[in-house]
């Protein structure tokens, strides 16, 4: 299992309107990806975002932040102080998806 960290610092105010848009433009779009797990969006006071995606490989994760993740961040980037920091993990660890050490459910 494979994790995209993308964090960004909203402007003043819209962290409501980036989370509205990943949900209703963005969801559908990871959820129709090859390899896509889930979804968990983290807010923090006062504009801050984490959104963390669940992939079965990172090669799943690859190929969607080559071929869509460009889109996603322009739906958001009037919302934004600046590009979205992302990063990748391999997933230890997880409780809520039955995850063995570095395989997927």
């Amino acid at each position: 299992m494979f994790v995209r960290l993308v964090e960004v610092k909203t402007k003043p105010g819209k962290a409501k309107e980036v989370c509205n848009t990943l949900h209703d433009k963005v969801l559908s779009t990871l959820k129709a990806q090859p390899g896509f797990v889930d979804e968990i969006v983290l807010v923090s006071d006062p504009d801050g975002i984490l959104a963390m995606s669940f992939w079965k490989t990172k090669e799943d994760s690859e190929r969607y932040n080559r071929e869509d993740y460009a889109k996603v961040s322009e739906l958001i980037q009037h919302l934004v102080h600046s590009k979205p920091n992302v990063r990748a993990f391999d997933v230890e660890t997880s409780t809520c998806h039955k995850i063995a050490k570095g395989r997927a459910a």
